[in-house]
């Protein structure tokens, strides 16, 4: 039997000492961190980049399939995107939690093993943050702050007709594996004698648990002398984060279905599990990649950068927003992404 310390032994200063005692501080800015009534940070003449996002268990994640080490690294992860997707880079987190007594201070370790080696990984500071009893289920919420140079963050709001939309990295394949996963959950509630089967789909399922945020990209733009037009996260799919661009940027534009970046793995799992790729591609969340848009001009700088793909261009508002298929047919563009409200 494996030991389990409950929190309530610890108390709740003596836990938050416990889950931070191993974080050591990376960024410059970070002048005063966990262990004071307030972090204290300087940038030093950059501006500031903030971010917060609320996951909740049973909403966001489902703890029978989500190890509690990738759900810390996720929750780090899904909240740096954000700040990348400003074309800033990420410095400090602060992480606050709700826990019930089901929870005991190992899985909070666990939990935190992941938190660390997000921070890590991205060269960012755990600054502080909170913990408190909840009543049932598990609640994170993660602040992010970042640094970008003046005037060189990107909103959602700036593009202009003519330019190239662009689109980081492969999509499609986080959906494809929480489709994999609840089916599996499914059939183990229905007989928990039958193993789970994940048949050998590591990267579906490993593109759902263990998601990366584009550092490189924005490392990429600032080699290259690149600033994105405009430029979000792809959390909701693809064609919801598109309809936002057009939308706060009063444009249209025009998507080729045979540009979008599927991954051969999740093109596969897509037909084994009997869904059209596309579908998958344009409304599957979760896949943490950058969309954005770019001045037509700087496509020589692009063109040898593998993880970037240009799927159309924008439009005028009033050539609607579009998407031509493989046989040469023009759709209207919908947003099926997912929507937590819809549950």
């Amino acid at each position: 039997m494996e030991n389990r310390t409950e929190i309530g032994s610890l108390g709740e200063f003596g836990l938050i000492e416990h889950l931070t005692k191993n974080f050591e501080t990376h960024q410059v800015s970070t002048v005063v961190s966990v262990g004071d009534d307030a972090a204290v940070i300087d940038h030093f003449g950059k501006q500031t980049v903030v971010t917060t996002d609320l996951l909740i268990e049973g909403v966001h994640f489902d703890l029978m399939y989500t190890p509690l080490k990738h759900l810390g690294y996720k929750s780090v992860v899904v909240n740096l995107s954000d700040v990348y997707a400003m074309n800033a880079i990420p410095t400090q987190i602060t992480m606050s939690i709700g826990i019930s007594n089901r929870f005991s201070v190992e899985a909070l370790d666990e939990f935190y093993e992941g938190v660390y080696a997000a921070c890590e990984k991205y060269q960012v500071d755990l600054i502080g943050g909170d913990t408190s009893a909840s009543q049932k289920g598990f609640i994170i919420s993660v602040t992010a702050i970042g640094e970008v140079t003046p005037g060189k963050f990107v909103k959602r709001s700036t593009a202009q007709k003519g330019d190239l939309i662009c689109l980081t990295g492969t999509v499609g394949g986080a959906f494809l594996g929480l489709t994999l996963l609840e089916r599996e959950k499914k059939i183990y509630l229905e007989n928990p004698q039958v193993q789970p089967d994940l048949e050998n789909e590591s990267y579906i399922v490993g593109k759902l648990l263990k998601p990366e945020a584009r550092k490189d990209i924005i490392e990429f733009f600032e080699k290259n002398d690149i600033v994105p037009t405009s430029m979000m996260d792809v959390s909701d799919g693809v064609s919801s984060e598109v309809l936002h661009l057009c939308r706060q940027s009063s444009l249209g534009c025009r998507i080729y279905e045979e540009k979008l970046p599927m991954a051969e793995e999740a093109r596969a799992a897509a037909f084994k599990f009997g869904l059209d790729p596309t579908t998958c591609a344009l409304s599957g969340g979760e896949d943490y990649e950058l969309i954005f848009t770019m001045k037509q001009e700087d496509y020589d700088k692009i063109t040898l950068q593998e993880e970037i793909a240009v799927i159309g261009y924008m439009t005028d508002l009033e050539e609607g927003k579009k998407i031509l298929t493989k046989g040469g047919n023009t759709f209207d563009i919908t947003a099926q992404g997912w929507n937590a409200f819809q549950k």
